[in-house]
């Protein structure tokens, strides 16, 4: 798409600039700053999500994981057992099809979950405090809708994980769009207590 100065193109380009800042914003100050108060070196922000994966969602094969994270089955099963040795994880083969997986967490990963979350609590509610609540509300619509729209014209919808549950949505948007048996659905049982997100990211109805 070519920039024309003050056409579409233009606003696009602009808008997908302020979107990538915002993303890499909320990883180093939100993400990664946080984890590293709660977890040191001890973990990677990837190796973090995969834990936050198995406390929201109900993941069953490795396919599940490699999905997740973007990266091959081979490099998801390594991922499973380096958290497993560390005794963040448990894993047991599935019963009858040993294929399925069965992944938990351990005392230790629970707690340190918990303190991230406290802290990410209190640091997004010192954030989006400061703006109404009217207004994020309307970003976030429309920040789904964009996303549904680029995943669309993705070559394969169906390959495509937004990483939904992760950020407590109730719905994957990938799922609004083509026909998948997506397994990244939240745990009700586990839902998380924190209100501002679901202020700030629940579209319209």
């Amino acid at each position: 798409m070519a920039r024309n100065g003050n056409g579409r193109g233009d606003i696009a380009h602009d808008f997908l600039g302020s979107a990538q800042i915002f993303a890499s914003a909320v990883e180093e100050v939100v993400e990664k700053r946080i984890l590293e108060e709660s977890a040191g070196k001890q973990l990677t922000l990837s190796q973090f999500k995969l834990l936050k994966m198995v406390a929201l969602t109900d993941a069953q094969t490795i396919t599940d994981v490699a999905l997740f994270l973007g990266v091959s089955n081979a490099a998801a099963s390594k991922a499973v057992d380096k958290l497993v040795r560390r005794k963040l994880l448990r894993r047991a083969e599935g019963q009858p099809d040993r294929r399925e997986i069965r992944l938990s967490l351990t005392e230790a990963s629970r707690r340190l979950l918990a303190d991230y979350d406290e802290k990410k609590a209190r640091k997004l509610s010192q954030i989006f405090n400061r703006f109404p609540p009217d207004e994020l509300k309307r970003t976030a619509h429309l920040l789904d809708r964009l996303s549904a729209e680029l995943v669309n014209h993705h070559h394969s919808p169906d390959e495509v994980c937004l990483q939904c549950g992760i950020y407590f949505r109730e719905q994957c948007l990938v799922r609004q769009l083509v026909k998948r048996n997506c397994f990244y659905q939240r745990n009700k049982s586990q839902q998380p207590s924190t209100p501002i997100l679901s202020e700030i990211t629940s579209p319209e109805k």
